[in-house]
């Protein structure tokens, strides 16, 4: 009896050991392949409730994108602070930080935050995506999911657990916002921790596989923006191609990144005023400017983009080679006030712009070829992670016979983008840990080259 007794024990402690290893993990994977779904068919339902007024209504973007602006920048500010932009600086700042940082950005409120203000902002047909947040919303769930440890557990392991939550969340995110696992463990390798750890991989691969299977067993076995085909030929001029995509796009998303970091340097004092004294007006400013491209545009540039590169794959529309230019004016507009959402979709509607455009120059070569080392060139250029931006291409399209094109597209484009600005992602995230202000408005970010000691409200 006593043996039997200390056998069913030893079994009750291995299995409890399984379950703080694994169990939450699992659990906190399910839940972000839940949240990332019905978050994704919100953000789906709010840019079609916008198309819908203002393809009756062609003046109603102009009143409806100010106010929006307005109103999203005083929720942000008033109620949400650090939901701001993609999320993904707040989760690189978290996970390079030992204090208390995670409790800010990751809790509860900014999760919630998250999905109602970037559904605001895209329901107004600001020039957002989705997939940043929904890493931002997977770190959050799952770092919260710490609270279902033993105090002493989370007393002995703390900072580690919970930075493994939130890591394993994050990547789960990005895999089910693409449908792209393989993307999930390389952006968080490349991205946000700059390093491989053993220890880390299991649970990280694990929680992937969860949310993958969620996402999944919800939506299909589908592909992001589904497959090309290049044929079994390569055409003659694709190394010209490829360094020609490369550097405009190196050049362009490098541009973007430097506009962002460098506000001080290009905006009038009176408009820097503005957007430090009356942030709320500022909001409704940018909206304003986004609603008049956006019509310029024939609504081409509102939301994230995903319609008009999914179109222009399948050879479906000829957007003009103003196309990129207006969609990046349209995205740093959306950005400057700090409205929540994300930058990879609008960056792959960029990229394939600029595809789309040099198709004018290289007519003998497949569009669909042309477009996609145009998008990777782009989010290259953006996120400075080529490794993750091609991978996160080849997924998105079936694009495997073009791989050796599309990682040499990426090298060139990250590598020029280096010449305008560090990388994005990197140095926002450096201004998430200073004091806060404890204030109903949040004052604008400082710049990154020399930042006062002030919290972070972009971004």
């Amino acid at each position: 009896m006593h043996i039997r007794n200390l056998i069913d024990r030893r079994a009750l402690l291995r299995g409890r050991r399984l379950w703080l290893h694994y169990g939450v993990f699992w659990l906190g994977a399910i839940a972000t392949g839940l949240v990332a779904v019905a978050y994704a068919k919100l953000i789906d339902l709010g840019y079609a409730s916008f198309l819908h007024y203002a393809t009756r209504y062609w003046w109603l973007p102009l009143p409806l994108t100010s106010a929006i602006g307005a109103l999203g920048v005083w929720l942000t500010r008033r109620y949400f602070p650090g939901s701001e932009g993609s999320g993904i600086p707040q989760v690189i700042a978290t996970l390079h930080e030992n204090g208390n940082l995670a409790l800010r950005l990751l809790s509860i409120r900014i999760l919630i935050g998250k999905i109602a203000l970037s559904f605001l902002s895209i329901l107004g047909g600001f020039t957002i995506g989705r997939e940043g947040p929904t890493i931002h919303v997977g770190a959050a769930l799952m770092f919260n999911l710490r609270r279902f440890y033993p105090k002493r557990f989370r007393a002995i392991r703390g900072a580690e657990l919970e930075r493994r939550l939130a890591l394993a969340g994050a990547a789960a995110g990005l895999s089910a916002a693409f449908n792209a696992p393989l993307a999930g463990v390389v952006f968080a390798i490349e991205e946000l921790t700059r390093s491989f750890e053993q220890r880390t991989s299991g649970v990280l691969i694990t929680a992937i596989i969860f949310a993958g299977i969620v996402s999944l067993g919800l939506q299909g076995n589908y592909t992001y923006f589904g497959t090309i085909d290049v044929g079994p030929r390569f055409p003659d001029l694709l190394v010209v191609a490829v360094v020609l995509i490369g550097a405009i796009s190196g050049v362009a998303g490098g541009i973007f990144c430097w506009i962002l970091l460098n506000t001080h340097r290009w905006m009038p004092s009176s408009v820097l005023a503005l957007r430090s004294d009356r942030p709320v007006a500022f909001g409704a400013a940018c909206g304003l400017i986004i609603a008049v491209i956006g019509m310029a545009s024939g609504g081409h540039t509102f939301g994230s983009g995903y319609a008009e590169a999914r179109a222009m794959l399948e050879g479906r529309a000829q957007l003009g080679a103003a196309y990129p230019v207006l969609k990046m004016a349209s995205m740093v507009g959306s950005y400057l006030p700090g409205a929540p959402g994300g930058l990879f979709a609008p960056s792959l509607a960029i990229g394939a712009g600029i595809g789309n455009a040099l198709h004018l120059l290289f007519g003998q070569m497949q569009l669909p070829m042309l477009i996609a080392l145009g998008m990777v060139g782009y989010l290259a250029a953006v996120t400075q992670s080529p490794i993750t931006a091609f991978v996160i291409v080849i997924e998105m399209i079936n694009g495997h016979a073009l791989v050796i094109s599309l990682m040499a597209t990426a090298l060139i484009a990250s590598q020029v983008s280096k010449l305008f600005a560090p990388a994005l992602y990197e140095a926002l995230s450096e201004r998430y840990g200073r004091p806060v202000v404890t204030s109903d408005v949040v004052p604008p970010t400082p710049t990154a080259e020399s930042p006062p000691v002030r919290p972070p409200g972009q971004y």
